[in-house]
């Protein structure tokens, strides 16, 4: 039985991806920023933006899904000093925190893989975006060099998502013009489920993806590469 840590499983894609994996009878280990359901029997609250330790575990680790982000929209000339190291530190120091604390854990597992999150705005430059693809950005940075540093023992890979439909998103679609328009945007004209984001992270901690390390996988409605 494989064990999974997902960091942010209470809700949208992490909770999506955790209710797959536990359905199949795996073990997740979920370290949520809110409380999770019942469905999570093992699960962890540190402040991962805090100074706090993660928690110690024991045991394989044989898949790390560091699921946190920001929408932090606003035009370059408002954004603050403090805006920008705030999305860095939830996007990429939480992210190195998690990966540094169980990288013994996953060189225990026979075929580790760890996951991260990146955005489409990163390929795709978008008006208001500058603090959050500057982060985003930098995951994509630490995904490769990871891939590199890690390899062959354990695969990183990334997913860079276009707007999902999840609670973090919700002041940009809680219309029904805004969910329109965010709709009509994309090529395939719909916004994603957190569903379509889980099954690419569920393939890409699977044997399926073996030979896959070092990647940064669009799953976004066509919306980084073609014009409709």
């Amino acid at each position: 039985m494989k064990t999974t840590l997902i960091i942010g499983a209470s809700s949208g894609i992490g909770k999506a991806l955790a209710n797959k994996l536990i359905k199949q009878r795996e073990t997740v280990i979920s370290i949520p920023r809110n409380l999770p359901d019942a469905s999570f029997r093992h699960f962890y609250q540190p402040d991962i933006l805090s100074n706090e330790e993660m928690p110690a575990l024991n045991g394989t680790i044989d898949g790390l899904v560091y699921c946190p982000g920001s929408i932090n929209l606003k035009p370059f000339r408002t954004l603050k000093k403090q805006d920008f190291l705030d999305d860095l530190e939830l996007n990429v120091l939480g992210a190195i925190k998690a990966i540094q604390t169980y990288t013994t854990n996953l060189q225990q597992s026979k075929k580790p893989s760890i996951v991260l999150f990146s955005t489409v705005a990163v390929q795709t430059g978008m008006p208001f975006h500058a603090s959050v693809a500057l982060s985003k950005g930098a995951i994509e940075g630490l995904t490769k060099a990871l891939a590199a540093e890690f390899s062959p023992k354990i695969r990183v890979n990334c997913i860079a998502p276009s707007l999902t439909q999840t609670a973090m998103a919700e002041k940009l679609i809680n219309t029904p013009e805004k969910l329109e328009a965010s709709n009509n945007r994309h090529p395939l004209k719909r916004i994603g489920d957190p569903i379509d984001i889980a099954n690419t992270a569920e393939f890409l901690l699977s044997e399926n993806s073996s030979w896959m390390t070092g990647q940064v996988i669009h799953v976004d409605g066509g919306m980084s590469s073609i014009k409709t």
